[in-house]
């Protein structure tokens, strides 16, 4: 049996000297070039375990394994997050060509290099410019091209797009995609869109409310690439996606439900006179 790229076993993950309890309890495996997605309600802990994974914060119990040993920051996994976090003095460029200078790349070498990755995201014509010149989306396409620029093996995304308009959404999704299927490195992609989830995934790991668990590890069997066409016409889209949103329901009664929000809003005195 082909051991997994990245494996958690019974992994929980406490704040606050143990008074709050992010994670409880998390198994799962993630295999070499597999695209999974995390979804669940907020605070459930799909941060807090990426985090894990990459070895920036250590399990309280459990263990976190990456090619069979405990995680360390590495460039075999990067991370995208929601905001680029460019550097506002470097060029575009330079932002790119900053992470193959920490790892010893000639200047000519990275330069050639930083120019490939934009113009693989369709921004070779900004290598030059700042980014404040550059609108979010522009931004965040800088972002994903320097976390592939060191070639990981795995990619970390915290809701990379979830800040973006709806059109410049829908771009990112496809690239995404096309350097997913050309490259085939592992991707951990946190999201509160089912339906970006879907689009992406081969798995969707659901996980449910404070302490975050596993609710339910669910397979995507749609047609490839889905970049192209609307993958959203397809009844076995709808069909999963109707399948997702009732979990999602019945994990609400993990929190405050839904009709008990819905009496407190009646209860209150009307700001209208």
């Amino acid at each position: 049996m082909t051991q997994p790229l990245i494996s958690l076993r019974n992994v929980g993950k406490t704040f606050k000297d143990g008074k709050v309890v992010a994670l409880q309890d998390i198994t799962l495996d993630i295999a070499a070039g597999e695209f999974v997605s995390l979804v669940g309600p907020s605070g459930c802990g799909k941060t807090t375990l990426l985090r894990l994974i990459n070895g920036l914060i250590p399990a309280d119990s459990g263990e976190v394994l990456f090619k069979g040993a405990p995680p360390q920051p590495s460039a075999d996994l990067a991370m995208v997050f929601q905001s680029a976090r460019l550097l506002p003095w470097r060029t575009v460029a330079d932002n790119i060509g900053f992470v193959l200078a920490l790892r010893g790349m000639a200047r000519r070498d990275r330069e050639a290099r930083a120019l490939a990755l934009l113009g693989a995201v369709g921004l070779r014509d900004f290598a030059d410019a700042f980014p404040h010149e550059l609108s979010g989306g522009m931004q965040q396409r800088v972002g994903l091209a320097r976390a592939l620029a060191v070639e990981p093996e795995v990619l970390l995304m915290d809701e990379p797009f979830a800040a973006l308009d709806a059109m410049t959404r829908e771009t990112l999704r496809a690239e995404l995609l096309r350097m997913w299927e050309r490259r085939r490195m592992a991707i951990v992609f946190v999201t509160h869109d089912i339906d970006e989830a879907i689009l992406l995934s081969q798995r969707i790991v659901m996980l449910r409310p404070r302490p975050g668990r596993v609710d339910s590890i669910v397979p995507v069997d749609l047609p490839a690439p889905r970049w192209q066409g609307d993958a959203r016409a397809l009844p076995a889209f709808t069909a999963l996606r109707a399948q997702l949103w009732d979990k999602v329901h019945q994990m609400a009664g993990d929190g405050v439900a839904l009709e008990e929000l819905a009496g407190a809003f009646g209860e209150l005195p009307s700001l209208r006179k």
